[in-house]
C-alpha cells in the first residue's frame, strides 16, 4: 500500500483529489492539510511515503515543503496550475520527484504516483525533465 498525504488550499479541488485516489486499490490517502505549515507538520508526524503538494498555499509553499522534507524519505509530487520554468528549476533542486499540472488527464496523479513510489521521476510537460538545463540541476 502507497500512502499519501495530499495538501491542497482549494476544499473542493483537496476533496476531488482524496475522492479519486481512494478508488485506487493500491493508494491510501492518511492525511490531508491545507496550507504549507500544516503540510510540514503532518509529514513529519505521518511519515507518508509520498506527498502531492500544491505549489502555491498559504505560509509555506509547497516548494518549502519540498526543501525542508529534502533527505527525509518522504517523496515529494508538486501539483501546480503554474507551468512555469522557474518553479520547476526550483522543484528539481529541492529533491522532488514529480511536478504535475493540474490540467492533467486525471488518471496521470495516480500513475505518477505509482512511478514516484516505484523510484522514478514524474513530470508534466515531460520535456522539462529532459531538457538539458534540468540535467546540469540534478
Amino acid at each position: 500500500m502507497i500512502r499519501v498525504m495530499l495538501a491542497e488550499d482549494q476544499k473542493m479541488l483537496l476533496g476531488a483529489l482524496t475522492a479519486l485516489l481512494e478508488l485506487e486499490d493500491e493508494i491510501a490517502v492518511v492525511g490531508k492539510a491545507a496550507n504549507g505549515e500544516e503540510a510540514l507538520r503532518m509529514a513529519r508526524e505521518l511519515q507518508p511515503d509520498i506527498c502531492v503538494m500544491d505549489i502555491e498555499m498559504p505560509g509555506l509553499s509547497g516548494l518549502d515543503v519540498a526543501e525542508q522534507l529534502k533527505g527525509s524519505g518522504i517523496k515529494v509530487i508538486i501539483l501546480t496550475t503554474f507551468a512555469r520554468p522557474g518553479y520547476f528549476e526550483r522543484a528539481v533542486k529541492a529533491g522532488v520527484q514529480g511536478y504535475l499540472l493540474k490540467d492533467s488527464p486525471s488518471e496521470e496523479l495516480a500513475e505518477a504516483i505509482r512511478s514516484v513510489a516505484a523510484g522514478k521521476k514524474k513530470c508534466s510537460p515531460t520535456s522539462w525533465w529532459n531538457s538539458p538545463t534540468m540535467t546540469k540541476i540534478r
